[in-house]
């Protein structure tokens, strides 16, 4: 799939999202890249600001899922396949304030492929993935990360 289908994919998900799911409606989450290797969407501050002008961890914590969740979403999505994907487990750090406009960046953890990820779901039904998200900060180190696993489940058994 070339790049530019790959970001008409990515916009359809997002406009998915926002649709379908409505804290991101809230939140105004938007794409903001997609490549081989990631999958990132932006967010305002304003409707994502808590008591002290800052980014709430709560938006924080959820742009990241969303994220992590949009990246494999949109490789099923590339691939043809009808998919439930959930994240199973999660840990999240807050490293920093983060006073702007924010971006949060998804790509799967060191170790993780897709090649087994998707061997696994054509042999089994599901199959589950390591992902790693971050909000970049203002110096070398991330504002937020998130660890996550995330699972697919396919919703039809002929689905392949």
């Amino acid at each position: 799939m070339s790049n530019t289908e790959r970001q008409t994919l990515a916009r359809k998900l997002v406009s998915f999202m926002r649709d379908e799911i409505p804290l991101a409606q809230n939140m105004d989450l938007r794409l903001h890249n997609c490549d081989e290797r990631q999958f990132s969407m932006a967010a305002p501050l304003m409707p994502n600001v808590n008591d002290k002008g800052c980014a709430f961890g709560g938006s924080l914590v959820s742009t990241m899922t969303l994220t992590g969740w949009g990246l494999v979403e949109l490789e099923l999505r590339m691939r043809g396949l009808d998919c439930d994907v959930f994240v199973g487990e999660s840990t999240v750090r807050y490293l920093e304030p983060v006073w702007t406009d924010f971006v949060s960046e998804a790509r799967l953890s060191d170790g993780a492929d897709w090649a087994t990820f998707f061997e696994t779901l054509a042999a089994r039904g599901r199959a589950r993935i390591e992902v790693t998200c971050q909000v970049p900060g203002t110096a070398e180190k991330p504002a937020a990360t998130l660890s996550a696993r995330f699972v697919a489940k396919r919703r039809s058994p002929d689905a392949v």
